[in-house]
């Protein structure tokens, strides 16, 4: 059989390279080589010639180079990407991907995911491409060309990213009925972004796009409903329950204040909202839930009432008079556990209205003089890592520590939320899933910190730039196990020896990786939750 090489010229970002295909056409066959099974190969130099484009219907298709070592004929880049594949070229995807806002920010790595393929359908779905999630000629094309549009939505187009716009809009009152939230972009959503647009003066052509994308979560979002400064029966209504939870000690006079708002927030916090001050229709049905989540002082927490209550813990024996200084640390959770096993109560290490009433009654009873091991409630230990002031680096005395995976010394909280992290290494990464079987960077954390007792609400990568408590890392060299650590668009925990576990959408998954110059270079805050 006759056989011959296809060779075809592609134009690759800032340049033109030429590559040959190697796989052989047999002519007499109406069988022609898969697409996966054309490759480069740089050492072939072919005489100019005019060659059709392999398609994967089985006309001629250009391979998608090696733009990093286009000389390297071990290097070898399929004709189209698409998920399981893994290469270089993948890398320089995600990164345009990334700056296009059709995929999450993140370390870029070579593998090609459900991440990718997703964001690769968003973008095919914006530009009138077959939505197959593969990035074969055309779409790659498309994706590098100067022209190519950053992400955006407007009617008529449907997923599970419309549907999670939909749900910001109906939380920020723009939709009246959560019925709405569908996946599809319909008259009604139009209406709605509009709206959106309108009140926080923004350009009105009723599609989401950059502006709109970053307004959704921002704290400069201007809600379409209850607000500060306004007054209503609604407002007494949330002020009245606000007061029933222990969110709000003020008087309910149905005036939208700066206590009112402080009072929701805290609410918000607590019982997994949007943390963004606003009486909105999911905050609204929180508060009247059944289920509502009371207030207590937590970790992290730092104020007067803190204070007051270590006074107290203090004054039964269950704290050291120079652990009284309004942060609640790890020794004050410990304290508070310690006091709650001995007293009967629920040991959560939270201080919530039951225990409040108890440490304020006149029955408390003192921390026994002779306490051993076997008293103290379980999970807990006499000194639990931090103390109760504000952590400023190391660990700040008071108690046992454990070593992190880098060798460092960490404290037992900070260990056990690393611990924590591990357990999920290798889950799936999907947008908006705050777990237990599926994240996304915030989704991640925001778990995480749950199961080791720390009540976070959600927060966006965003949302995480400002959380409102713990202490403020500013210098990357600062990190250490246990810290938030925040970059532009995505969040991730200090695993310890300059490593961070987070949910990573170029790779797809939960991974354990290092703290490399692409997280110096994004980072923008730490947080410390923990000594």
């Amino acid at each position: 059989m006759n056989k011959k090489f296809l060779y075809v010229l592609l134009p690759v970002l800032s340049g033109l390279m030429i590559w040959g295909c190697s796989a052989p056409v047999e002519s007499d066959s109406e069988d022609l080589a898969t697409p996966n099974e054309i490759y480069i190969n740089a050492e072939a130099q072919p005489e100019a010639e005019s060659i059709a484009r392999l398609e994967l219907d089985g006309s001629v298709l250009p391979v998608i180079p090696d733009v990093t070592t286009a000389a390297d004929n071990s290097v070898l880049a399929p004709s189209y990407l698409r998920k399981g594949e893994q290469h270089p070229v993948v890398m320089q995807l995600q990164e345009r991907l990334m700056s296009l806002g059709y995929m999450d920010n993140d370390e870029p790595t070579d593998f090609y995911g459900d991440a990718t393929s997703v964001a690769v359908m968003h973008f095919q779905r914006q530009n009138g491409l077959s939505q197959d999630g593969i990035c074969g000629t055309e779409t790659w094309d498309k994706i590098f060309s100067s022209s190519a549009p950053y992400y955006k939505v407007s009617k008529g187009d449907e997923g599970d990213d419309i549907a999670r716009i939909q749900q910001r809009l109906y939380e920020l009152g723009y939709i009246a009925e959560a019925s709405s939230v569908t996946g599809h972009f319909g008259d009604e959503t139009e209406q709605a972004v509009i709206k959106l647009q309108s009140v926080n003066g923004l350009s009105q052509d009723g599609a989401v796009g950059k502006e709109t994308v970053n307004l959704l979560y921002s704290d400069e979002v201007k809600a379409n409903f209850v607000a500060f400064g306004e007054e209503s029966p609604v407002v007494l209504r949330a002020q009245e329950r606000l007061k029933e939870l222990g969110y709000f000690s003020g008087e309910a006079d149905g005036k939208f204040g700066n206590a009112t708002m402080e009072a929701l927030r805290r609410f918000q916090s607590f019982n997994d909202q949007v943390v963004d001050g606003y009486l909105g229709p999911s905050t609204r049905a929180a508060l009247d839930s059944d289920s509502a989540v009371p207030f207590a002082l937590r970790v992290g927490d730092e104020n007067s009432a803190v204070k007051t209550v270590q006074e107290k813990l203090a004054s039964l024996g269950y704290l050291s008079s120079s652990n009284v200084t309004g942060y609640y640390g790890s020794i004050t959770e410990s304290a508070v556990k310690n006091f709650q096993s001995v007293n009967g109560l629920s040991q959560d290490g939270a201080v919530g209205a039951q225990t409040m009433a108890k440490l304020e009654s006149g029955s408390a009873k003192r921390k026994p003089a002779q306490s051993s091991s076997s008293s103290r409630p379980s999970g807990s230990s006499s000194s639990g890592g931090s103390s109760s002031s504000r952590p400023s680096g190391g660990s700040s005395g008071g108690g046992s520590s454990s070593v992190g995976s880098g060798g460092a010394t960490v404290s037992g909280s900070a260990q056990a939320l690393i611990n924590e992290a591990s357990k999920h290494l290798g889950k799936p990464y999907v947008w908006g899933a705050k777990g237990p079987n599926s994240f996304d960077c915030s989704g991640f954390v925001y778990y995480c910190l749950r199961q080791v007792g720390v009540n976070q609400s959600y927060l966006t990568s965003s949302g995480w730039r400002n959380p409102g408590r713990y202490q403020r890392i500013s210098n990357f060299n600062s990190i250490q196990a246990g810290d938030i650590v925040v970059v532009s668009g995505h969040v991730g925990i200090a695993a310890g020896g300059g490593t961070v576990i987070d949910a990573s959408s170029s790779n797809g998954r939960v991974v354990h990786r290092s703290l490399s110059s692409w997280w110096r270079n994004n980072f923008i805050v730490a947080w410390r939750i923990f000594g």
